[in-house]
């Protein structure tokens, strides 16, 4: 049992949770993620380790509900504990010096992103953070992000913060004013990557994205979690999380990940769990 020290709502639909769990904050690098477990008949789920504390063995968690085991975690209190926290999994991202690092996230993506854009400062880079959300209370994370930044820049769906677009628009725009960009990570939602994507492509910036696809049980085994990337079929949580950007077929994801819509509303709807996650 790994049992919730802290728990904060950092926006609708949006909980932040610090979990004990010595052995995993100890040996946690960024960009690796654990499988949890919220009970003994729930599913098991990915999410990304947004930080840890090998002083006090916590980890911090960022999860958005969008299903029935999200959901379940979003119910838990502080000093209740989630049942099976399994990690850290997958390839850590490689953290070296590149020079200037775009760091792009959309939405909750800005949790995975803190602990890569917090190393990528620490080794000597020039650090950009790109974050963009549909909206001014969807933004999460934005003071944490502008201190491991060199500088950090907002962009809105509907304009209520920063820039009035999309996240990736805002980067091909700075992009164009002689922002340099020796290297870039984006870790949001399918679409929000894959146009990051098409605008570091188009500039030939060599792109990193983290996919957080369907998962079983986080060894490579049940095939969950495969993604094509390169023409090659890849396993997000042993070959991954991270894939180079300009490889990943994003359509073929995108339509596995639907395939289960109408299964997760029927699960929610007998758990209990509010519709509209």
């Amino acid at each position: 049992m790994f049992t919730i020290v802290e728990k904060k709502i950092l926006a609708p639909k949006v909980t932040w949770f610090r979990v004990e769990s010595p052995l995993i904050a100890k040996r946690h690098k960024p960009g690796q993620f654990v499988l949890l477990r919220v009970c003994e008949e729930g599913e098991r789920f990915p999410l990304t380790i947004a930080d840890s504390d090998k002083r006090t063995g916590t980890i911090i968690l960022v999860s958005q509900e969008v299903g029935k085991s999200t959901g379940l975690l979003a119910q838990l209190e502080q000093g209740e504990s989630i049942l099976d926290v399994v990690g850290p999994l997958g390839k850590p991202t490689e953290i070296k010096k590149f020079g200037t690092v775009a760091c792009i996230a959309g939405g909750i993506g800005a949790a995975p992103l803190y602990p890569i854009a917090k190393k990528m400062l620490e080794v000597g880079n020039r650090v950009v953070v790109y974050l963009g959300a549909r909206n001014r209370e969807a933004i999460i994370l934005q003071h944490e992000l502008s201190l491991v930044s060199d500088r950090l820049l907002i962009a809105t769906d509907d304009g209520s913060s920063g820039y009035h677009g999309v996240v990736s628009e805002l980067l091909r725009q700075h992009i164009r004013l002689g922002e340099s960009c020796d290297h870039a990570t984006a870790i949001g939602p399918l679409p929000m990557m894959k146009a990051v994507c098409a605008v570091t492509r188009e500039y030939e910036i060599p792109t990193i994205v983290s996919l957080n696809p369907i998962m079983v049980d986080g060894t490579g085994m049940c095939g969950g979690c495969r993604v094509r990337v390169d023409g090659k079929i890849q396993f997000a949580c042993v070959d991954g999380p991270e894939f180079d950007g300009h490889a990943v077929d994003f359509d073929s994801l995108a339509h596995r990940l639907r395939m289960y819509r109408d299964q997760e509303k029927c699960a929610m709807e007998r758990a209990g769990v509010p519709h509209g996650a």
